[in-house]
């Protein structure tokens, strides 16, 4: 009887430490994160004075046009694009690459998740990609909305460096596989004035500068703080994982 006693004592611990083994492995599994990696491309110098022009022509259109409407009645748009295409075109070497390793997915953002891919109805998703610039900096928090960031400002208008793109980049998503999903192509930044970035987010406005939206994701490189100049170029790729 002793045996059988001890043989019990025995089962019942190895059933409350398998329980928590499972508690455990449920909560890694339901954990969602991220990765964005971003890489700087300069202009070879010989080619910068053109660069710069062909810059200053696409912000000055992007400025004056008041739609799109207006771009294809006047032949602005295909203007604008072969000016584009023109800038891609230049000549640059790569000046740095970094990532954001494994970055905070805010309260909300999984709240939104979870509501759109669980009980979601008529549902298209549409996400955008901010850069967080270094000015005022302190913090990232899992409490940050996108009407209240406190800690951290966006990149783009009201603070360096500023980039002529109109809008946050849009994101466009491969099919997910074991559990993650990246974007198809990374997005590109037109930088068009010094400054210093912090890192990256991930939102559901393409306003630049806007407060309104969902934050989905915010994080900073994990090299530290990132210098850019006018004309550089800024790629981001980004991969979700739940």
């Amino acid at each position: 009887m002793t045996v059988q006693k001890g043989s019990e004592r025995g089962n019942s611990i190895d059933g409350v430490n398998a329980l928590v083994g499972r508690s455990v492995s449920i909560r890694e599994d339901a954990k969602a994160s991220g990765v964005y990696v971003a890489t700087c491309m300069r202009v070879v110098e010989e080619y910068k004075d053109k660069a710069v022009v062909l810059l200053d022509r696409i912000e000055t259109l992007q400025k004056e046009s008041p739609g799109w409407r207006f771009w294809r009645m006047a032949g602005i748009k295909k203007l604008l694009e072969k000016y584009q295409a023109d800038y891609d075109a230049i000549p640059r070497y790569p000046v740095w690459r970094d990532e954001v390793a494994r970055n905070l997915v805010t309260t909300v953002g999984k709240n939104y998740l979870l509501d759109n891919g669980l009980a979601g109805s008529s549902y298209t998703a549409a996400f955008y990609l901010g850069l967080i610039s270094s000015t005022s900096y302190s913090a990232v928090a899992a409490g940050d909305t996108m009407s209240s960031h406190a800690g951290w400002l966006e990149a783009g208008n009201a603070n360096t460096p500023a980039y002529s793109q109109g809008a946050r980049p849009t994101a466009a998503w491969s099919s997910a596989s074991s559990g993650s999903k990246a974007l198809s192509a990374a997005l590109t930044y037109s930088i068009t004035s010094s400054g210093t970035i912090k890192g990256c987010f991930l939102t559901t406005v393409a306003t630049k500068d806007g407060t309104t939206g969902t934050l989905y994701s915010a994080g900073l490189f994990t090299g530290g703080d990132k210098a850019v100049v006018n004309t550089d170029t800024v790629s981001v790729s980004y991969t979700a994982s739940i």
